[in-house]
C-alpha cells in the first residue's frame, strides 16, 4: 500500500488496497431477485485484482433485494419490519453465492456485518479496524454489509455508500470504487439530451452546479446524492474515488478512462478524527458567539467557555457534540469535556474566573483542539 494518495486513475492498477462497493441494482434482476451471474462477474474482476497482488475489501448491498424473491414479495418492501425480514433471509443467500464465487478462484471470504453504532462508538470502531486489518493480512476478502436485520433509521438511507467511504479510511485503502447502475456522473440525468459524462473531478467546485436530485433504483436505497456524500468523505480524507457501473468495473480498475475519477482533496487524518467528523452520533450542541466561531474555524483554537452562549441536549463528558454558530449552522464537531448539566454555569466566563470560583478542575477547555474537527458540507 502506498503512503501517498494516487494522483490519477492511471495509477489504480498499482493500488495495494482497494475498497469496492457494489449496489443492489448491480447484483439483482429487474424484478428484485439475486442474479448469481451478475454477482459472479463482479467477483471475477475482484479476484483478478487479488491475483495481481492487491488486497480487496468488498462492501456489498443486496441482502434485502436477495430476500425479495424467496419471500414471494412483489417489490422492495416499504415497512421496516418486512425490510428486516427480507434482509435476514437474503443475507445468507448473498454470502453463500459470494463464498462459492470467490472459492472458484481459491479465495476465502469473511462476512462482516456493521451497524451505524459500530462507527459511533470509538471502541467498536477500533475493534473493526483491527479485525479487518487482520483478515486482509490473512489473505481473506472481507465482505461487508450494513446489518440491515437490526438496523433502524440507517436502513432507509442507502448508507452502504457512506459505510464504504468510512471503511476505506478505516482500512487505509489506496482507493475506493463505487459500482452503481450508471456508468459515471453526468452533468444532468444521463437520459436527458445534452448530458455528458464528467470524466474527472478535482474538487467540489467542479460539480457545484450538477443536478443529482434523481432517486436511485427500485431495489436500492441510494441515489447519486448519497454517492457524492460518500465521495466527499473519502476524498477529504485523502482517498481518491472512481465511480462507474459494475459492467465497467474491470476497465475502471485497470485505469482506463471510464466512469468518473474523484481526486483526493485532503490529507489522511487519524481514524479518531474521521470517526468524529463523519461517523459520530452527536448528543447535543454548543452555541458559539461570533468570536468563538472565528477562533475555532480560522485560528484552529480550542473552544473556551467564554465563547459559548448556549447549550442544548443531554450529554456526558467525552461525548461528541456539534458546535454551531448563532444561526444554528454547524461549524465543527468535538468531544466535550463536561456533562451537559455542568455547562450552564461555565458559559461566558474565562478559565481564570472559573478556576477562582469553582476550583482548578474547571479551568480546562470545553472542547480541546485535539478533539475538534471542522465540518465541511457539500454544496
Amino acid at each position: 500500500m502506498s503512503s501517498a494518495a494516487l494522483q490519477g486513475r492511471d495509477q489504480l492498477p498499482a493500488a495495494g488496497r482497494l475498497v469496492v462497493k457494489v449496489g443492489s441494482s448491480s447484483l439483482t434482476t429487474p424484478d428484485g431477485h439475486l442474479d448469481p451471474e451478475r454477482l459472479r462477474v463482479v467477483v471475477d474482476v475482484l479476484a483478478e485484482r487479488r491475483a495481481a497482488g492487491a488486497q480487496v475489501v468488498l462492501v456489498s448491498s443486496g441482502a434485502i433485494a436477495a430476500g425479495i424473491g424467496p419471500l414471494g414479495l412483489a417489490a422492495r418492501p416499504r415497512d421496516l419490519a418486512t425490510q428486516q425480514a427480507a434482509a435476514s433471509v437474503g443475507q445468507g443467500l448473498l454470502v453463500a453465492h459470494y463464498t462459492r464465487a470467490f472459492a472458484a478462484h481459491g479465495l476465502r471470504v469473511a462476512q462482516v456485518l456493521l451497524t451505524a453504532e459500530d462507527t459511533w462508538r470509538r471502541g467498536q470502531y477500533r475493534n473493526a479496524h483491527r479485525a479487518l486489518t487482520r483478515l486482509l493480512d490473512l489473505g481473506v476478502v472481507p465482505i461487508i454489509n450494513e446489518n440491515d436485520a437490526v438496523a433502524t433509521d440507517e436502513i432507509r438511507f442507502g448508507d452502504n455508500d457512506r459505510l464504504a467511504a468510512l471503511v476505506s479510511h478505516l482500512v487505509h485503502a489506496d482507493a475506493l470504487a463505487l459500482l452503481t447502475d450508471v456508468d459515471a456522473l453526468y452533468t444532468g440525468a444521463p437520459s436527458r439530451p445534452g448530458s455528458r459524462r464528467i470524466a474527472e473531478v478535482r474538487g467540489p467546485a467542479d460539480i457545484a452546479d450538477v443536478d443529482v436530485s434523481s432517486r436511485g433504483s427500485a431495489v436500492g436505497t441510494g441515489g447519486m446524492v448519497t454517492k457524492l456524500d460518500s465521495v466527499a468523505i473519502a476524498t477529504q480524507s485523502g482517498i481518491p474515488v472512481v465511480l462507474t457501473s459494475a459492467a465497467l468495473a474491470r476497465r475502471a480498475l485497470a485505469g482506463e478512462d471510464v466512469g468518473t475519477w474523484f481526486a483526493a482533496t485532503g490529507r489522511r487524518s487519524s481514524i479518531r478524527r474521521l470517526w468524529l467528523a463523519h461517523a459520530a452520533r452527536t448528543h447535543g450542541r454548543l452555541v458559539l458567539d461570533d468570536g468563538a466561531v472565528r477562533a475555532v474555524v480560522e485560528r484552529g483554537t480550542s473552544l473556551l467557555p467564554a465563547g459559548v452562549t448556549g447549550v442544548e441536549g443531554a450529554f456526558e463528558a467525552g461525548d461528541p457534540v456539534e458546535l454551531v454558530d448563532g444561526a444554528g449552522a454547524v461549524v465543527a464537531r468535538g468531544l466535550v469535556s463536561y456533562a451537559a448539566d455542568e455547562v450552564p454555569q461555565l458559559l461566558g466566563r474565562s478559565t481564570g474566573d472559573l478556576r477562582d470560583a469553582l476550583g482548578p478542575g474547571y479551568d480546562r477547555e470545553l472542547v480541546h483542539r485535539d478533539d475538534l474537527v471542522l465540518v465541511r458540507r457539500r454544496r
